[in-house]
């Protein structure tokens, strides 16, 4: 009895150890699943709330590019009235306005700049530029180069087409992601 007493403590010491062994493993593997899955979880809210980031930075600057479309008409009219003090004031107003919108378009191309991709980036910093050449005519115009509208009205083709490689690029990038 004494050598069947201590071969029953000896198999439930090794069934014991290997219930501790196998708990301990199991909780780790539990522990380590734990921390992939929510390695994943976060991953992924991290790129969704990037995915959002760039729509909202896309979508910021293609309603300011429509706002600056909308100024410009409204400068291309002024542009066609006769030359007057009334013409001039007109159009040093909505010069100005130009400018503080300029500033929002710039910024909206900034954001997207930062938010990526490249090619989006670029696109809209393509877009910025476009819009160069209806400064430079109404400037040229305030300054007494008389006539600038044929600049002008020349610039809208070129300024659309920015707008339209920028929606190109986001949409791109934004079904890419």
């Amino acid at each position: 009895m004494g050598d069947s007493t201590v071969w029953t403590l000896a198999i439930a010491a090794v069934t014991g150890g290997t219930a501790v062994l196998a708990s301990w493993v199991t909780g780790r593997g539990s522990t380590r699943a734990a921390r992939i899955q929510a390695e994943i979880g976060a991953r992924a809210q991290r790129a969704e709330r990037l995915r959002e980031s760039r729509r909202t930075a896309y979508l910021d600057l293609i309603e300011q590019t429509h706002r600056m479309g909308e100024l410009y008409w409204e400068i291309s009219a002024a542009l066609r009235l006769p030359g007057s003090d009334a013409r001039t004031a007109a159009l040093g107003a909505l010069h100005d306005r130009e400018v503080a919108e300029y500033a929002k378009i710039r910024r909206c191309a900034r954001v997207v700049e930062l938010e990526g991709p490249p090619s989006a980036a670029a696109a809209a910093l393509a877009l910025q530029k476009a819009t160069g050449p209806f400064y430079e005519a109404v400037k040229a115009d305030l300054a007494g180069d008389s006539d600038r509208r044929p600049d002008f009205d020349a610039a809208y083709s070129p300024f659309w087409a920015a707008l339209e490689r920028f929606v190109d690029a986001a949409r791109d990038a934004h079904q890419s992601e």
